[in-house]
């Protein structure tokens, strides 16, 4: 699981990756390339990612590089619709 902060939330439902600096939370021990859920702060599931790093290579990592890779999200239903 990992939890994204609500800075960061709307750029993910917009189809962002997600920055180390938006990241709230990150389940221990999670390994790299691993799928998981992605969650807002007050645990709302908001889609789904892939890791682009390991939970111990995301605490050293600069605010502005890539933790975790968009997959899907609530929000694409909207993009999606056809007006």
């Amino acid at each position: 699981k990992v939890w994204v902060k609500p800075s960061s939330e709307l750029s993910y439902l917009y189809g962002n990756n997600v920055l180390k600096a938006g990241l709230g939370r990150i389940t221990e021990n999670t390994p790299q390339y691993q799928g998981v859920i992605v969650y807002s702060m007050s645990d709302v599931p908001l889609g789904f990612g892939v890791t682009a790093k390991t939970t111990q290579e995301c605490r050293k990592l600069a605010a502005t590089d890539v933790v975790l890779y968009h997959q899907a999200d609530v929000g694409e239903y909207l993009r999606d619709e056809d007006s």
